[in-house]
């Protein structure tokens, strides 16, 4: 029996590219039916459901093709890997957004997050809401938000394919 190991650079191109246009489409869905700056729940399950689909099925197609042999170090890598192609497909979306196709977008989720602070605290003063709306933006500028937003991409998929890589785990008879 063969006891050589395939490289995880392929998976972790295919499936990164996989999560990161799926995030696209899905955004371009959000922007097209008017919910990008919504906050809705179904929109943090689908951020959370598209990268467990995508990374799980990439460790499990890794396996398939390792003579069904996975071994946590690489599902961790895989899953990271594919995090992070899938990160930088997504921000340069977001710049894309931003900058290009709505560039009045941070304003937008400024107002929304201006309406929902009234709707949610009608005692709150208009002095107090602008002050956490103008804290808000010292926090808010792309490069923050995108930091912010790969970061998250990344333990998201660290803890994904730490999961998966547990469940799926097996090594190689030596």
């Amino acid at each position: 029996m063969e006891n050589k190991t395939i490289s995880t650079k392929k998976y972790i191109i295919k499936y990164g590219v996989i999560l990161g246009i799926t995030f696209v489409i899905y955004n371009v869905f959000l922007y097209l039916t008017n919910n990008i700056t919504s906050e809705h729940w179904i929109h943090v399950t689908i951020n959370i459901a598209i990268p467990f689909c995508i990374i799980i099925y990439g460790l499990y197609s890794y396996k398939s093709n390792n003579n069904d042999f996975l071994k946590l170090g690489k599902a961790l890598k895989i899953g990271l890997g594919i995090s992070l192609i899938g990160g930088i497909i997504t921000i340069v979306w977001n710049v894309l957004l931003s900058n290009v196709i709505e560039p009045n977008l941070f304003n937008q989720i400024l107002d929304t997050q201006r309406e929902k602070m009234i709707l949610n605290n009608p005692e709150m003063s208009p002095e107090k809401v602008n002050e956490t709306i103008e804290f808000s933006k010292k926090f808010s500028s792309p490069y923050i938000v995108n930091t912010i937003g790969l970061f998250w991409r990344l333990l998201l998929g660290f803890i994904i394919s730490l999961i998966g890589g547990a469940i799926m785990h097996k090594k190689q008879n030596l």
